[in-house]
């Protein structure tokens, strides 16, 4: 795993981006993308560099069952505002989270295909507190593909903070799985903040296990992980070197 630690969120977000440009420069075709705070320095990177989408696909990692796709909270609207509009590609993937209200086997078997079909050249994650990689909480199996996750009163909670009241926070999302993150031919994560020092920890030195999801990524053959000083905090300085 390759570790760049930056002085700050926004030169981080400026290497990814680097990271992202050189990979579609060199071929890729396929982009997977993520939504949450961490990505949306890039996405900004993005919009205002000359990189050309017309001729990309993206495949997000994940959608909210229940939400339509011009639902403020739904991460097709993200994608839409951050990144989309101002950029758009040929074909964009994002789970169908109408589907899966009534038939969640079904949306997931669909975006197996279109993974299948359109494999991911270079993936982008974000890391959560306890280890997570999108929605793949601990205990995910590290075979698993797209399927429904219940999500955690944490995240739950964690979530409400974008919604009127917390009654409306979807309660599960379809979600990319570890196996197909892992097919990616290239991962780039980002972690920034002190809170998320002892989750990069976990996966950059502790044991692989699924009680840290992301420590599978100790066993990709192409991983660039982006952290800031107080992420890499407790890193060992070998591990930084």
């Amino acid at each position: 795993m390759k570790i760049i630690v930056t002085d700050s969120k926004e030169n981080g977000s400026t290497e990814g981006f680097k990271l992202f440009e050189k990979s579609i420069n060199n071929g890729a075709k396929v982009i997977g993308l993520a939504t949450g705070s961490t990505p949306v320095g890039l996405y900004q990177e993005w919009t205002e560099s000359d990189l050309d989408n017309s001729d990309l696909i993206s495949i997000n990692l994940d959608e909210y069952v229940g939400l339509t796709s011009d639902n403020d909270q739904s991460y097709h609207y993200f994608m839409q505002k951050n990144l989309f509009a101002k950029k758009p590609f040929k074909k964009s993937y994002i789970p169908d989270g109408i589907k899966a209200i009534n038939d969640p086997q079904g949306a997931s078997d669909d975006y197996n295909q279109i993974i299948a079909e359109n494999p991911i050249d270079i993936q982008l994650l974000g890391l959560g507190q306890n280890g997570h990689i999108a929605f793949n909480e601990p205990g995910t199996p590290f075979d698993s593909v797209t399927h429904e996750v219940k999500l955690t009163e944490n995240t739950i909670q964690a979530n409400s903070r974008f919604f009127s009241k917390i009654e409306d926070v979807p309660k599960s999302a379809i979600c990319m799985g570890i196996a197909n993150i892992m097919a990616a031919k290239e991962i780039v994560i980002m972690a920034f903040g002190e809170n998320k020092a002892d989750a990069v920890k976990k996966m950059v030195e502790g044991s692989v296990t699924e009680d840290v999801p992301a420590s599978i990524l100790q066993k990709h053959d192409n991983v660039t992980l982006i952290v800031d000083n107080a992420a890499a905090s407790e890193l060992s300085a070998s591990a930084k070197n």
